[in-house]
């Protein structure tokens, strides 16, 4: 068998194995027909996730996505609701974005919001939250006299204040309110943000013996230059990968995702997909080993190689993918009020 022939033997060897795997996965429509545009989602176990959207709509579920409870916050019935972290089936904070900024909590299932953080100065615009545990929690805004507002919370949400070393910003760089994943904090408080418009970047806050509260920027790959493009999400897992793209031309598919990848045991690189997803991603999630989610406005992706190469697995539109902070459930949600779970 020549070189060639053998090689090629090898490669078909591999699509075949990950054929039925690529096709097992799939994307069933749990519901539709609310008159919200769902941005922030949290999954919390296989049983309970939490979702918020426009015109004030919140859904919580404790049957894995099966049947949702669903309200419109009273006296937020206009206010876009873009990010939700949540702890359990009672306790879940939303976040704002427009004016007023806004950060309200429940500890009663929903029954009763507390506004923890209001303000009505109109150069705040807020784009997501993540938390590093229960208590330690962050905000992350659109920049103000060029740095971003990165607001935190050490007593699981009760009050909010300015992060003690906000990053600069460039001129021309925002952050994207589309899923509330261009902010991600792990459980060591490592900070990860990625930005677009003129700029695109990486930006990681290190807090430790070797670089105490420092900032390190990473310039991307990804498609930038206009307000509506750059990098919109990110998620670490096995590798960290990044998607982003233009939302205003979402079916182009160059330059919309990239991956990491380690050189050695020391240091790493970042790298554009060899086969990107099928245009514009506003969300990537980790799911386990090299597998990761993707979605947007085109469409779901999924990569198994860490994101290398990406195979599209459904058509319909998607803002948000998150997995379950203690499971294997994966829940989607987009405009209309739709969401989706992932079957694998």
């Amino acid at each position: 068998m020549t070189r060639n022939r053998l090689l090629a033997f090898q490669v078909a060897a591999v699509l075949l194995f990950f054929s039925p795997i690529l096709k097992a996965q799939h994307i069933e429509q749990l519901q539709q027909g609310k008159p919200t545009s769902i941005r922030g989602l949290s999954v919390v176990d296989d049983s309970i996730a939490w979702i918020s959207g426009s015109k004030g709509y919140i859904a919580i579920t404790t049957d894995g996505g099966k049947n949702w409870n669903w309200q419109q916050v009273k006296g937020f019935e206009k206010t876009d609701f873009r990010d939700i972290e949540a702890f359990s089936d009672k306790e879940a904070i939303i976040m704002s974005s427009g004016t007023p900024a806004l950060i309200l909590k429940t500890v009663d299932g929903g029954t009763n919001w507390q506004v923890k953080y209001r303000n009505s100065d109109s150069a705040y615009f807020f784009d997501a939250m993540d938390f590093a545990n229960k208590k330690h929690g962050y905000v992350l805004g659109d920049p103000i006299k060029n740095k971003f507002v990165l607001m935190d919370s050490k007593d699981g949400g009760e009050t909010w204040g300015l992060f003690n070393d906000c990053p600069a910003a460039l001129p021309g760089e925002a952050a994207f309110a589309a899923s509330g994943t261009c902010l991600r904090v792990d459980s060591s408080n490592l900070i990860d943000i990625v930005t677009g418009g003129r700029q695109s970047r990486h930006l990681i806050f290190i807090d430790d013996k070797i670089a105490p509260g420092s900032w390190v920027s990473f310039d991307l790959k990804l498609i930038h230059g206009k307000s509506s493009q750059g990098a919109f999400s990110l998620a670490n897992g096995n590798g960290t990968v990044i998607v982003g793209g233009d939302y205003q031309k979402d079916q182009l598919s160059d330059s919309v995702a990239e991956y990491w990848y380690p050189i050695d045991e020391h240091s790493g690189a970042t790298s554009l997909a060899n086969k990107p997803p099928s245009g514009f991603q506003s969300c990537v999630e980790f799911i386990s080993g090299q597998t990761f989610l993707s979605t947007g406005t085109p469409g779901s992706n999924i990569t198994t190689d860490g994101g290398k190469t990406w195979t599209k697995i459904d058509g319909a539109s998607y803002n948000v993918c998150r997995k379950a902070k203690h499971g294997k459930l994966v829940l989607l949600a987009g405009a209309n009020g739709k969401i989706g779970i992932l079957r694998m």
